[in-house]
């Protein structure tokens, strides 16, 4: 109920912000693609301004994202190196304990380990 609220909080005047953006805003603008030619440029689109500024800053925020997610993959690396590791360790404990507890599963054969399961959403 929190998190609702404070996404409200949060959301409801941003919303309000980037509508008396796009309203004050309307004015179009034509966007070239050709260096050469300025006067008739062979691919151009007109946009108004509050929609290129909303496209540009989606855009960004894909680019940021997948540049973080393409740095972060030597760590997603190694816990699923350590993952395995820790499944084998935890086959040979249980084999030198006499077979007790439950046998592991390694990752790519069955279910995934339970920090890559995903969770229901909370409501």
């Amino acid at each position: 109920m929190l998190r609702k609220i404070v996404a409200a909080i949060v959301l409801v005047p941003l919303a309000v912000i980037i509508l008396a953006f796009a309203v004050a805003n309307r004015q179009s603008v034509t966007i070239s693609f050709d260096p050469f030619s300025a006067g008739e440029p062979a691919t151009s689109v007109t946009l108004p301004v509050f929609a290129l500024v909303i496209l540009l800053l989606i855009a960004g925020v894909l680019i940021g994202g997948m540049a973080s997610w393409l740095r972060q993959g030597k760590w997603r690396q190694a816990a699923r190196r350590f993952e395995r590791e820790l499944h084998h360790l935890r086959g040979k404990v249980a084999a030198m304990e006499g077979g007790e507890g439950q046998p592991t599963v390694s990752p790519q054969q069955g279910n995934p380990p339970e920090r890559l399961r995903l969770k229901p959403p909370v409501r």
